[in-house]
């Protein structure tokens, strides 16, 4: 059960007010808490001294989060809405995120966490790096933006720190970052998760998959991966066939099949169509089935022709907000914080608690245990595969089904 602490600073209820309030208390550091004492075991050679006295010394982990709060007053006051939406994000990120750390902290390791402030800018970012700011770090966390986390890799692989990229969804290949913890999934694990599904539900001799596709670079996102996994990979034993509209699929269905229809695209217009088409289609007696773009959990459809086509989509969070740890930790956050959790508060406790139990239970050599480590958090899973040239790549994500007038997850 994940635990809240009761121990956490008190924070101001207004998000812009936090602004001010954290431009004076950048470097945040949990209480002190005794470290658990390590079973005695047998050391064989002096190696194995070595790294035992070197973990037993470990008894305080820091921890460098990198977020664009933008704290210059002056930024703040004639900030436009999305650069103070950014620090708001930031804000929430920061308090989900120590309320996180300070639940780790009661398996008996002490953190320091230094706050730094990107201002969302690389010469800030530099001004940071030089000022030997990140000095002494045992992980990084952030920047939060693809840009940031591009800028910093050298001085990551030049002095061997992790990098932990908590919200960008950007292909790892990407950044080339053998240290690089990329908790968002990668759309080609969204294509898998997909893929996978459709293998084990379809029969490869009744079903017939059929990709939408409009071809404009942002549906090719998608497409791709899906077209590959189909026509090179794992689904290749399925007929499959791709239509830039559900108009051209129509006239060329084959009666007494059953279709698995994918929809790569994500823009409104082009998916209300789509939508009312296949829906048509359905009621008309077509044996259809619909599996949607991730963006589509964020954006406004008809419902009940998304539940009538059993759509599916994926993505890489989900709260659940009937959890008891849930529940607890809206509850928590609404007392220190004065104002509701947000997306970026659920996703900042999960990366600071998997993190801080990963120290508190490992030490020094946390980043041995990664891979082995599996987490079900308030809003994420992570289960992470290591790519020696990539980083550690976290694959699980969600399968969300529209039922019952919400989405609801499956797998």
């Amino acid at each position: 059960m994940i635990l809240v602490q009761n121990h956490l600073q008190r924070l101001s209820g207004n998000r812009f007010w936090c602004l001010l309030f954290i431009c004076f208390c950048l470097a945040a550091c949990s209480p002190k808490t005794r470290t658990n004492k390590s079973p005695k075991k047998e050391i064989g050679n002096k190696e194995d001294k070595k790294d035992a006295a070197s973990e037993k010394k470990f008894t305080e982990a820091n921890i460098s989060l990198l977020i664009p709060l933008n704290l210059n007053s002056a930024r703040i006051k004639a900030g436009n809405k999305a650069e103070l939406e950014k620090s708001a994000m930031a804000i929430d990120f920061y308090q989900g995120f120590k309320m996180g750390i300070d639940s780790a902290a009661a398996a008996g390791m002490n953190f320091k966490v230094k706050v730094l402030d990107t201002r969302d800018n690389n010469v800030q970012i530099t001004s940071l790096l030089k000022s030997g700011q990140l000095a002494g770090t045992n992980l990084i966390i952030g920047p939060v933006f693809p840009d940031g986390v591009k800028f910093i890799t050298n001085y990551s692989i030049a002095n061997n720190i992790p990098v932990v990229s908590p919200l960008a969804a950007t292909h790892p290949d990407e950044f080339n970052n053998p240290n690089l913890i990329s908790i968002v999934n990668n759309i080609d694990l969204h294509a898998d998760k997909i893929g996978d599904y459709i293998r084990r539900e379809y029969d490869p001799g009744k079903a017939i998959v059929v990709l939408i596709n409009p071809k404009k670079s942002a549906d090719e996102v998608l497409g791709n991966p899906l077209r590959d996994y189909f026509q090179k990979g794992r689904g290749s034993r399925y007929i499959f066939q791709e239509y830039a509209s559900v108009f051209a699929m129509e006239t060329k269905m084959v009666p007494g099949k059953q279709y698995a229809v994918l929809i790569s695209s994500a823009d409104r217009a082009f998916v209300v169509g789509s939508i009312d088409k296949l829906a048509k289609m359905k009621t008309a007696g077509s044996n259809i089935e619909l599996f949607g773009h991730p963006n589509w959990g964020k954006q406004n459809y008809n419902i009940e022709k998304l539940q009538l086509l059993r759509t599916k989509i994926t993505t890489s969070y989900f709260v659940d907000y009937k959890s008891r740890d849930v529940i607890n930790f809206v509850r928590k956050y609404r007392q220190l914080n004065k104002f509701e959790p947000a997306e970026y508060s659920f996703k900042g406790f999960d990366v600071g608690f998997f993190f801080g139990k990963l120290f508190a239970e490992h030490g020094a050599g946390y980043l041995k245990h990664l891979t082995q480590e599996h987490y079900d958090g308030l809003e994420n899973s992570f289960r992470f595969i290591k790519d020696d040239k990539l980083g550690y790549i976290n694959t699980s994500l969600f399968l969300l089904e529209y039922k019952n007038f919400a989405l609801n997850p499956i797998e």
